[in-house]
């Protein structure tokens, strides 16, 4: 009888949603509860957003039940990707009610449906956090027996009945209970900053307002066309050109929204967390103060615009974060991380060198944090502007002049920017060709190509990535394989192929001749290809030599998006290799690499430690037991002090164990050609 009513309550409350939607003045006549329901500049930009996506976006989707189905979905997992807010017979009612009507609405340019489904998690969403501050403030917790957490409930089916859903709650406390106390909290401030915790995040969904629904819905719906495409209503595009003018006053990161996270989307060169090393792509924000001593806000289910406001500050004063590192696998325990806030300048992420000696040789190491350009200036046509070729051009012929055996492109977690950049600094490392393909739906295809004949540099090369190498660095590395021109090393790059577009939405003219502002779209509309005609969509670029990062690779990359394009194919390009590496060559360096690091002990210890942390990360599942749970906690932050700032500039190139190995195979490489050019010439026979 219990599930039925339930079942009712969800049918009810969504038909009344829709009702209200339609007429808002009945609203109290409808349901008894407030309910939110679109506004008229939602329900025009919810117009705009589906002739925008229909016409413009890369991939054409037929826009059917099946499409409504994937959306429904999609929303469903965005708002509860934990399970922990509907039951199974809720979620099966919201698919009933809603799955074929979502497609009709898209049509219509209507969202009635995505505010039903959002005010529904609204209600459930408050009831949890009533229990939890409830339990937070009376219950208490046997840390003794082996009780076990799933961390990752996708595959979990969702909870049967309220009771089940009760139990999981109940293990959820403890587990934060768990993560505070080993995160450094006193015993008797748990409970309090839990209830207090609790109490915020109640206050918090008191507080929403029809743009986090709308903001919510339209996620759902942009990802189902592919997950680089996505709305901005006028007050969040406002935050994304802050950003993306990198001149900003704060910490140097961009953040996204993962469901009730802030995660870490871009560290942004040049900035405090980039010159730090504190902070990663990936981690998750949870909590966040101001200044060394204040109390540190938990910012959980928080709008991405108000997590940003609290992060940024004037230049000079400091804000601590609390975040779940990326590198743990975004489970606990949490640490704290403190930042003094600069203002971010386009000089400062520019490209440095080093170099490292290695078996008697000089390894000469360009790191690119970006490729970036100052646009706004080389229009102007000023004689000093900022670019990535300008200063990788500056580095080389110091390098030359410094007579370096070899060089290192070190490209790790740089995740693309100016595709001419990517395309001019291929171009110091070849005398002339094709660099890359992009192709439009239409099957238009450009070729991008370095026009300039003169290589600026022509010895031993290699190309460092990671899987957060991505777009412009997988262009550069793709290019330089293909020629044949160096070796690439790392892992698997992240797989992002496709090119996006800002696209405006605006409501036609009004009567006073007023354009009103309905948002931006940032939207799909090509896919870049490599030379040799294979896409860097999806796959990514695969490294001639592998060397792992300390990156939860599994979840991380192209293909870990249920709606990221295929990786598909074009016809080659013509274009002469360089055979400055042949498949013999690198078959060689990966031999001598792999007998140089089976006895490099740091090495091997490095190898170790990554790999109790991917068992760790595998599990998925967290034992909420003091005793297991102490020493998980203790070996992750062991593995994290000692590997956790790889590329930390305070310590050194030689800290770098991923650096370092790399410069060793530019040294095999450099000998390699030596007795390569001896050979040649011992075999040229003399002109009497």
């Amino acid at each position: 009888m219990r599930r039925k009513t339930l079942l009712l309550v969800v049918v009810f409350l969504g038909s009344a949603v829709l009702v209200e939607a339609k007429n808002p003045e009945k609203s109290s006549r409808s349901v008894a509860v407030v309910t939110l329901a679109p506004t008229s500049a939602e329900d025009d930009a919810s117009k705009s957003l589906s002739q925008a996506l229909r016409q413009n976006h890369y991939r054409k989707i037929e826009v059917n039940d099946s499409l409504s189905q994937q959306i429904l979905s999609r929303y469903i997992e965005n708002l509860d990707g934990a399970k922990s807010y509907f039951v199974a017979s809720e979620v099966a009612s919201m698919q009933k009610l809603y799955g074929n009507r979502l497609d009709d609405e898209f049509l219509a340019g209507k969202s009635y449906s995505g505010f039903g489904v959002y005010n529904f998690f609204l209600k459930r969403a408050k009831e949890k956090m009533r229990f939890m501050k409830t339990m937070a403030d009376t219950a208490t917790f046997d840390f003794t027996t082996p009780e076990v957490l799933d961390l990752d409930r996708k595959a979990d089916p969702w909870p049967a009945d309220r009771r089940q859903l009760a139990d999981l709650w109940r293990k959820e406390l403890k587990y934060q209970w768990l993560n505070l106390k080993y995160s450094g909290e006193s015993q008797q401030n748990i409970r309090a900053a839990l209830s207090k915790s609790f109490t915020s995040r109640l206050n918090l969904l008191n507080r929403q307002k029809p743009d986090d629904a709308f903001q919510a819905y339209t996620a759902a719906l942009t990802m189902s066309f592919d997950p680089h495409t996505s709305y901005f209503s006028p007050a969040e595009y406002a935050n994304f050109q802050i950003d993306m003018s990198r001149s900003l006053e704060g910490i140097g990161a961009k953040l996204q929204t993962e469901g009730e996270f802030t995660v870490v989307h871009e560290v942004i060169p040049g900035g405090p967390a980039f010159k730090t090393g504190v902070l990663k792509k990936g981690d998750k924000i949870i909590g966040v103060g101001q200044g060394k001593i204040a109390e540190i806000v938990d910012v959980s289910g928080f709008r991405i615009n108000d997590v940003v406001r609290l992060i940024r500050g004037k230049k000079g004063t400091t804000v601590r974060l609390k975040v779940y590192p990326a590198s743990q696998g975004g489970r606990g325990p949490a640490k704290i991380v403190q930042l003094q806030r600069e203002k971010i300048a386009l000089e400062e992420q520019a490209a440095k060198k080093s170099i490292i000696q290695q078996n008697g040789e000089k390894i000469g190491v360009i790191t690119i944090p970006s490729f970036y350009l100052d646009f706004e200036a080389q229009q102007q046509n000023s004689s000093n502007y900022t670019s990535t070729t300008r200063d990788v051009t500056r580095i080389l012929q110091e390098l030359n002049a410094e007579h370096v055996d070899g060089v290192v492109i070190d490209l790790r977690d740089n995740g693309g920017g100016s595709l001419e950049e990517a395309v001019s600094v291929t171009g110091l490392f070849i005398t002339t060709g094709p660099v890359v393909q992009v192709s439009n739906a239409a099957g238009n295809k450009a070729v991008l190509r370095d026009e300039d004949r003169q290589m600026l540099y022509s010895g031993p090369l290699a190309v460092l990535v990671n899987r957060y190498s991505a777009s412009a660095s997988e262009i550069f590395a793709a290019a330089i394989q293909d020629y044949g021109r160096g070796v690439v090393i790392g892992e698997r790059t992240f797989g992002k192929g496709s090119v996006q577009s800002i696209l405006k939405l605006s409501k036609p003219f009004d009567f006073l001749g007023k354009k009103h502002d309905l948002g931006q779209l940032k939207l799909t509309v090509a896919k870049f290809y490599r030379i040799s005609g294979g896409s860097t969509q999806h796959k990514g670029v695969s490294p001639d030599i592998a060397m792992p990062s300390m990156i939860d690779t599994s979840s991380v990359g192209e293909d870990t998006y249920s709606s990221s394009l295929p990786w598909s194919s074009v016809s080659r390009s013509f274009y002469r290799p360089t055979a400055d590496i042949s498949a013999e060559d690198i078959a060689l360096l990966r031999q001598k690499q792999q007998a140089r690091a089976a006895t490099n002990r740091q090495y091997q210890a490095y190898l170790g430690d990554l790999q109790t942390l991917n068992r760790i990360r595998k599990h998925k599942s967290v034992v909420l037991q003091d005793s297991a749970f102490k020493s998980e906690s203790e070996t992750i932050k062991k593995i994290e002090k000692q590997w956790g700032q790889e590329q930390d500039s305070t310590k050194g190139v030689h800290s770098d164990i991923i650096l370092t190995q790399s410069a060793a195979v530019v040294s095999d490489l450099a000998e390699l050609k030596r007795v390569e050019r001896q050979t040649v010439t011992r075999d040229v026979p003399l002109l009497k």
